[in-house]
């Protein structure tokens, strides 16, 4: 069964029915969550591994200004700052620039696919720029003579040229540094900057899902880390008694390293269920790794790491008979979809509907679905099977640097300093799937287009009395 994607009811008849349904579209086209907002939890079941992080905003910035059709555009550039859930602190750029970020908003470490540096030939060569510039490289004297710098850098101008170089690659857009040292050191790294391999994850297990039937060992799951080692925590709760972690050979695990294999070792006579495991280490996260909000807000990629808390889950389910189903997923901008991986492990298929399509997915079979999602929309579902299986999948899909409505928006970009998030009221026709962090830019444009609507309306009504 299937719990489809949350959807917005819309309320009266008539003329009044019409200017609200062109309204609910307007802001649709324009990038607005009207129908669904951002769950609150982490996107389950969706291989979540490595670092996350809460962003702190700007730290160490210049100024820059974006050269566009309606005019120029001054903004900050620089490195912005993140703590990480467990210890640690990140330096990142944006690959965004005309995103602003959200107050508090929460990020996770992210393949590139599952963003815009994914589709982006040059994704490689921000990752140079990055290993190349401030702070990798710290002496900014040495820096300034590379580059042809006069005078020297500051901080400030090593980060602000670093950032524009980046967007310049990101974002593909007219970008210059106010700071002329800062302009020569973006020029230097834009001309200079050659195509680099994607960095490994800090820390992921593949597959994030596995099945099976009590009484084996269900895996294996690949540990895959730059961490020296890292500690294992076994299942817990009512359903997850007695399922031990282990080796190939049966032996309990409680620390990997770099390419172990691990499994669940779950008793003969265990009533079906699930079981979850988790896998954290310490370690500095490699530099060029993305990360992604749980929100829109603009997609980062590190530039430096601290010794910082990672981790990754997997779960296992298991059944004496029929379906065993297994989930898991992953964003994949290159198609604009959710890649949904369903094994199944039973003796009888797994069958489940989504978006009114109707999979299914035999005994031994592994198969991958695409779900094709909308840009900078709210996503939320659950698959639900037999023996109480129940999955859910939330996020929102941000694959493009700019959304085709904002890019033709004329607006400032916030200050330093994260911008005030937009909370709106939760609209009661709307299935609960958590709140939206809407930035003020945002909220705004859904505010003039509200406006809109409503001198629609009462232009109706007012036809409608006069007749």
């Amino acid at each position: 069964m299937f719990s489809s994607f949350t959807a917005l009811s819309l309320p009266g008849r008539g003329a009044a029915r019409l200017a609200a349904a062109a309204l609910v579209s307007a802001l649709a086209a324009a990038g607005v969550a009207t129908g669904a907002a951002p769950a609150a939890a982490q996107e389950a079941g969706q291989g979540q591994g490595g670092a996350t992080a809460t962003i702190g905003g700007l730290k160490t910035y210049g100024a820059a200004v974006i050269h566009g059709d309606d005019g120029d555009q001054e903004v900050s550039a620089g490195l912005f700052e993140m703590s990480v859930e467990g210890g640690g602190m990140l330096q990142t750029y944006c690959v965004d620039i005309q995103n602003p970020t959200q107050k508090d908003a929460k990020y996770h470490e992210t393949p590139w696919s599952g963003t815009s540096l994914g589709t982006n030939k040059d994704a490689g060569r921000i990752r140079w720029i990055l290993q190349n510039s401030y702070p990798q490289v710290n002496d900014l004297a040495a820096l300034a003579k590379k580059a042809g710098v006069r005078g020297g850098l500051t901080e400030q101008d090593a980060a602000a040229g670093t950032q524009v170089a980046i967007w310049r690659h990101s974002d593909h857009t007219d970008v210059e540094a106010v700071d002329p040292q800062a302009e020569r050191l973006a020029d230097y790294l834009e001309k200079n900057a050659r195509g680099l391999t994607e960095p490994t994850a800090s820390l992921t297990l593949d597959p994030p899902a596995v099945s099976g039937r009590p009484g084996e060992r269900l895996g294996p799951v690949t540990v895959r880390t730059n961490a020296g080692g890292a500690t294992v925590t076994p299942p817990v709760g009512a359903t997850a008694d007695g399922v031990r972690i282990v080796d190939k050979k049966g032996e309990p695990v409680t620390s990997v390293t770099d390419g172990a294999q691990i499994f669940f070792d779950v008793p003969k006579d265990a009533a079906a269920g699930t079981a979850e495991l988790t896998v954290q280490a310490s370690t500095t996260v490699p530099v060029g790794r993305a990360f992604a909000s749980e929100s829109r807000s603009q997609t980062q990629i590190l530039a430096g790491s601290s010794e910082s808390t990672v981790a990754a889950t997997a779960t296992a389910t298991w059944a004496d008979q029929g379906a065993i189903p297994a989930l898991s997923a992953r964003k994949n901008c290159a198609e604009g979809a959710l890649d949904l991986t369903a094994a199944n492990e039973g003796d009888e298929p797994f069958t489940f509907e989504l978006l009114d399509t109707e999979y299914t997915i035999a005994p031994g079979e592994s198969r991958t679905v695409t779900v094709p999602l909308p840009e900078d929309r709210a996503y939320d579902f659950t698959i639900r099977g037999p023996a109480g299986f129940e999955q859910r999948f939330n996020g929102v899909l941000d694959c493009r640097t700019q959304s085709a409505a904002l890019a033709d928006a004329t607006h400032t970009l916030g200050q330093p300093a994260p911008t005030t998030v937009i909370t709106p009221t939760p609209n009661p026709n709307l299935a609960e799937t958590g709140s939206s962090e809407l930035t003020p830019l945002i909220g705004g444009l859904a505010l003039v287009l509200l406006i809109a609507g409503g001198a629609t309306l009462t232009a109706i009504r007012r036809k409608d009395a006069s007749r």
